[in-house]
């Protein structure tokens, strides 16, 4: 089992305000999750090299979605990561330049495509994302599978809201 510590560095969980009106208990939310997406952004940019030195940290983003969706437009891309359409085209135009993903029409509305990974992209992606579980695993390895299980639901639940 991990060593137990709070986000304020005290033994105690931390409580509200502090006089300033300020919950102390969202002001360490905030702190450990600026680390954590600063730590994520920097992990991305890694991850995509791994996958094609000339990917952008962005695009892994993709390819993690599609992986996970299969084919989707474009536009429900760009719905999904609150991007505007000119940056999906952009970073799916590299995508596809790397031959990382491919583009059919869809069936359901000739005028649109749906975008999905190839063969490639599916294969280098794995290697990575493969990888990436090891790493993990082997950081969180003293922690009990139930404080994992629970933070991948609050993680999870956070997303949701944050979706809403």
């Amino acid at each position: 089992m991990h060593e137990s510590r709070t986000p304020s560095g005290e033994g105690g969980c931390p409580g509200p305000g502090d006089g300033t009106g300020v919950d102390r208990a969202f002001l360490a939310l905030e702190r450990e999750l600026s680390v954590f997406l600063r730590r994520a952004r920097a992990s991305s940019g890694e991850l995509a090299r791994q996958v094609h030195p000339d990917l952008e940290p962005a695009a892994y983003g993709l390819l993690v979605r599609l992986e996970e969706t299969g084919q989707q437009r474009a536009t429900d891309l760009a719905a999904y990561f609150g991007v505007g359409k000119a940056t999906m085209s952009r970073q799916l135009r590299a995508l596809y330049d790397l031959g990382l993903v491919d583009r059919e029409p869809d069936p359901a509305d000739g005028r649109a495509s749906l975008v999905q990974i190839t063969d490639e992209g599916r294969a280098r992606f794995t290697r990575v994302r493969d990888a990436r579980r090891t790493l993990y695993m082997s950081k969180l390895a003293d922690w009990d599978r139930t404080e994992i299980a629970e933070l991948a639901r609050l993680l999870h639940q956070l997303n949701e809201r944050a979706e809403a």
